[in-house]
């Protein structure tokens, strides 16, 4: 059939369906319409809202098969094509049709001169009246009957049960007609295939290999990859490709409070863009920094910083997707990303969690001796960074905040040269991470003095904390309607942050609250009268998160504890349980979380830090919390011995707490009443009630850094460095960026 047949046809098609649809029916009609709103892109009537509109602009990543995106693509761009306006599917579409009305041809054309009829018939008006010219028996099923009118071309047919019981049959026929044996009905046998009901057999089987083609051509387009991908290309490095096109916002000049980390990072770009003074000195670029410390301390903020201020190709990826269900995935896609860096070099690769991949080997389970996928992506990665294979200009940088469960053969020097930790912020660098969040946001204050009240509010905290805080006094601000943000958003904020959700609805019976403002009542005077005890800023008897009541100390910044300080705070700990022993003469439930923590204290000192004259200097690991001790490192006698000490120090420490709160139950009495008529007391309050702290404390930012070499963090730049950040200088304030250096 030519090409201008088939379009007559398909204009002819579309006519009759157009003129059909005019006279259907109600039902019918409504049926159509359902169709055409399911196949089609504009968003239901009445869910707009949840359809993002179109911007109009190009998205971004479409202006050639060799630029390279982040990896999410922009959510703009004109509207869409209808899925069949496509220029691939519509030729799909015409292929599809045109074999679909090729069989339809062919099935209308082989079944149209042919009428099936059955024995009777063909005994009675056929052979009795000697029409039949010969028979030919059709895959030993069919009968194909041949008239003497038109020899050449079979007319009628009819099945048959079997060769036998035909050719039995159809001799009894003649027989029985008299017909001489010399001109019985000649009968042949022909195979012959049946085109139509073949292809309709391996239908299925078709679908299946047209769909599996489709999609692992489709795949790679929609995933973002490049080259061989989709199905077939499971061993696709998925890592993020980032360049200076990308336009990474992350800069150094957004990443606070981990100074001494952010100048080693800087060596490895500074190396990139200047080789010539370290070469010149012989050196050597190093493989590899892991980027080790607690959870939101900023290891995947300074690898962003690193991407938005190197100027030279970066890779990140994260470390699970190296682990899929499929065999050699993982050290394939370790080949391909080394092999994109190498291709691209000077390049810089980050890692994410690490340890998922990392981890030490042996250690993984696997105690059948059999295929371990995460050990073999393990070792292609120990020999693509320091193998035979290796090559200089690419640098490794890896986070995780499990260092000590890394391979030994990873960290050693030659892969990961340095280990960098990055601790929490010290209230130095929390004035700086304050000052970075703050810039966004709406406020009237002065941003050094408030950046230096809050991080002395906000002990311990890390960069994470810092950013949630800033974010929740923003929200706290819009609750209330506030045009700016004042002081009292930021310290509500910091109480929700430390803890959690203040539930003033809450109900609780009267003898609770009464029994929940005692026991806060004995940690606020027990810390009160303790000289080594945190300074109370804070009391509340307003539930929040899952305790019923909450108290906020300032604790200094301190990394050294004598056994004295550990046993005032064991002491200030229990206040709640022995205030409830005093005053209602039973203990209540309220005081768990105080004994899980004292308890934890008391064997960290026996066990850990050698502060128990009894077991004398040794100090044992104590398992981690959620991991399961196996064994212990010491006799039954001795843990009989380390648990008698425990109990001993406990119980000294509770007798300690009963002694002084029976001195001061007045007290005591005093801030519950209190606490029971205004439910918040705050540190000026607790003054009025039991006068000045009988001991020196510190409460402002100017008395934690006093003696501390400043009151500012030391931000200054080595003299090699110095070049490198004048110029991400004035690249952020629009100069041109230096060549990289190849």
């Amino acid at each position: 059939m030519s090409a201008s047949k088939f379009l007559q046809y398909g204009k002819v098609f579309s006519e009759l369906v157009s003129r059909t649809t005019r006279v259907v029916s109600t039902s019918q009609q409504n049926t159509i319409r359902a169709l055409r709103k399911l196949y089609s892109s504009e968003p239901p009537k009445g869910f707009e809202k949840f359809f993002p509109k179109s911007t109009g602009k190009k998205p971004s990543g479409s202006g050639g098969p060799n630029k390279n995106t982040s990896g999410s693509s922009g959510g703009g761009g004109k509207k869409g094509k209808e899925w069949w306006q496509d220029e691939e599917n519509k030729r799909l579409l015409i292929m599809t049709g045109s074999g679909l009305l090729a069989m339809y041809f062919l099935s209308m054309g082989s079944g149209a001169s042919l009428r099936e009829i059955n024995w009777q018939d063909f005994r009675i008006n056929y052979l009795e009246r000697g029409e039949v010219d010969h028979v030919v028996i059709s895959n030993k099923s069919l009968a194909k009957v041949y008239l003497k009118s038109d020899p050449a071309n079979c007319h009628i047919y009819f099945n048959i049960g079997s060769v036998d019981s035909f050719e039995k049959n159809l001799y009894q026929a003649q027989e029985e007609l008299g017909i001489d044996s010399a001109f019985y009905i000649p009968v042949t046998y022909s195979k012959e295939v049946e085109w139509l009901s073949e292809f309709m057999k391996s239908a299925p089987l078709l679908l299946i290999l047209g769909g599996l083609f489709y999609f692992s051509r489709k795949l790679p387009g929609m995933t973002g990859s490049k080259g061989q991908g989709g199905l077939f290309g499971v061993g696709q490095s998925t890592a993020k490709f980032f360049n200076k096109e990308t336009g990474i916002k992350t800069k150094f000049k957004d990443v606070a409070g981990c100074e001494e980390a952010k100048v080693e990072i800087m060596e490895f770009v500074n190396f990139l863009k200047h080789p010539e003074k370290y070469l010149e000195l012989g050196a050597k670029i190093p493989k590899g920094a892991i980027l080790s410390g607690p959870p939101g301390t900023g290891k995947t903020l300074l690898a962003k910083a690193t991407a938005g201020e190197a100027q030279v190709p970066f890779l990140s990826v994260s470390g699970s997707e190296f682990l899929e269900m499929f065999v050699g995935v993982g050290p394939a896609r370790v080949r391909d990303m080394f092999a994109q860096a190498r291709k691209n070099s000077p390049c810089i690769i980050f890692i994410d969690e690490i340890d998922a991949v990392g981890r030490a080997r042996g250690k993984s389970g696997n105690f059948g001796g059999g295929y371990d996928e995460r050990e073999n992506t393990l070792n292609q990665l120990l020999v693509e960074m320091d193998g035979f294979s290796s090559s200089a200009n690419v640098v490794v940088l890896a986070g995780t905040n499990r260092p000590d469960v890394l391979d030994p053969a990873l960290m050693r020097p030659g892969r990961f040269d340095r280990q960098i930790h990055l601790p929490p912020p010290d209230i130095k660098g929390r004035v700086s991470i304050f000052k970075v969040h703050l810039r966004p946001l709406k406020y009237e204050l002065d941003e050094n003095e408030v950046a230096r009240k809050l991080s002395a509010l906000t002990p311990g905290f890390t960069g994470a904390d810092i950013a949630n805080v800033c974010n929740e006094a923003a929200l706290i601000a819009a609750r209330h309607l506030s045009k700016v943000i004042d002081l009292k958003h930021f310290e509500a904020a910091i109480e929700r942050v430390i803890g959690g959700l203040e539930k003033k609805t809450q109900v609780l019976q009267p003898d609770e609250k009464r029994t929940v403002a005692y026991h806060e009542a004995g940690h606020a005077v027990a810390g009160w009268f303790l000289e080594n005890a945190d300074p109370l800023l804070k009391v509340s008897i307003i539930p929040r998160g899952k305790g019923l009541g909450y108290a906020q100390y300032l604790p200094k910044e301190q990394y050294l504890y004598s056994k004295e300080q550990l046993f005032d705070r064991m002491c200030m700990t229990l206040g709640g349980r022995v205030s409830e022993e005093i005053f209602f003469e039973r203990i209540t439930t309220g005081a768990q979380d105080d004994l899980n923590k004292i308890t934890k204290s008391a064997y960290a000192q026996v066990v850990t830090y050698g502060m128990n004259d009894k077991l004398g200097q040794i100090s044992f690991d104590l398992p981690r919390e959620g991991e399961m001790a196996m064994d212990k490192p010491y006799s039954q006698h001795t843990a009989q011995m380390i648990d008698e000490e425990v109990r001993t120090l406990i119980d000294t420490a509770y007798k300690s707490t009963q002694i002084l709160l029976e001195k001061h139950k007045h007290d005591v009495e005093k801030v519950a009443q209190l606490l029971l008529e205004k439910e918040v007391l705050n540190r000026q309050d607790m003054i009025d009630l039991l006068g000045p702290r009988p001991f020196n404390e510190k409460s402002t930012y100017e008395d934690f850094v006093a003696g501390t070499g400043g009151e500012e963090e030391d931000t200054s730049m080595p003299e090699g460095l110095k070049e490198l950040a004048e110029e991400m200088k004035n690249n952020q304030d629009g100069g041109d960026d230096k060549p990289l250096a190849a």
